[in-house]
């Protein structure tokens, strides 16, 4: 609907097409270093900070040179958790998660001897139970050096990890850092950013329309994303031209999900 109202040929605000901003190129970077070296490592940050798009940056490192295996459904059993990375890595199924585990290890050592860096990311980790990924580290200790285990996920896990009976996990991180908020002019540099991707002006959204975005955002980049899409949606839904301005802007934030608690007494 929006690509055939203002004349795209590609999603505007696409997450797997979104760049890295500065401070997100520097935590990729970062992670590569740690994938050649080998490592455990926390992405860690409050919800929409930009955890994922540091995440979809890593599965789309060249095939010919890593293997990413992503496991997101992280409530699951070990067992289903082996399954997981048995489709990535290749390797059949057996009947239990034991009988898979040296088949895994062989397979990793054999990808790694064809010269692939192997890269295992756990996404939402603070929902894992701690027994499983336990279970998991010591799976991965056995797959080559360079081996690089990141855990994504908010910074309960932090604090999960500073319990005592976790402090083995802990002790074996070899890089974390926190995904913050953003600055003003880091938005509005990925707002110009996106619509240069797809071909539309910087007018396109009006400076006191990106301001207020800006100010309803906070610092999250999903909530700067998420506004802008709705923004144009209902630029579309009212036939209102291909100039996002403020008034477009406060319809959408008008939407109850997008207002403080405080605002919504009178419902």
């Amino acid at each position: 609907m929006i690509r055939s109202y203002f004349g795209l040929t590609e999603n505007p605000f696409a997450l797997r097409h979104i760049e890295l901003l500065p401070a997100q190129q520097e935590i990729h970077d970062t992670l590569r270093v740690h994938c050649q070296q080998g490592g455990l490592c926390l992405v860690v940050g409050r919800p929409g900070t930009g955890k994922s798009v540091i995440k979809e940056s890593l599965r789309r490192l060249p095939e010919k040179e890593h293997l990413v295996a992503t496991i997101a459904r992280t409530l699951h059993t070990y067992t289903n958790t082996v399954k997981i990375l048995c489709e990535a890595f290749g390797v059949e199924f057996e009947s239990s998660a034991f009988k898979c585990e040296r088949k895994l290890i062989q397979q990793a050592f054999s990808l790694n001897h064809a010269g692939k860096m192997l890269v295992t990311i756990i996404d939402d980790a603070h929902l894992m139970e701690m027994e499983n990924l336990r279970k998991l580290r010591l799976l991965l200790e056995d797959f080559p050096k360079n081996h690089n285990l990141i855990l994504i996920g908010q910074v309960e896990l932090l604090a999960s990890l500073d319990l005592a009976v976790n402090l083995d996990l802990k002790s074996r991180v070899t890089y974390s850092v926190v995904t913050k908020r953003l600055h003003d002019d880091v938005m509005r540099e990925f707002i110009h950013r996106e619509l240069d991707r797809i071909g539309l002006a910087h007018s396109t959204f009006t400076s006191a329309a990106i301001g207020l975005i800006i100010r309803s955002a906070d610092g999250v980049l999903r909530r700067c994303r998420n506004l802008c899409l709705s923004s144009m949606l209902e630029a579309v839904r009212a036939s209102a031209g291909q100039t996002i301005d403020i008034d477009l802007v406060n319809r959408v934030l008008l939407q109850p999900h997008w207002q403080n608690e405080v605002d919504l007494t009178d419902f």
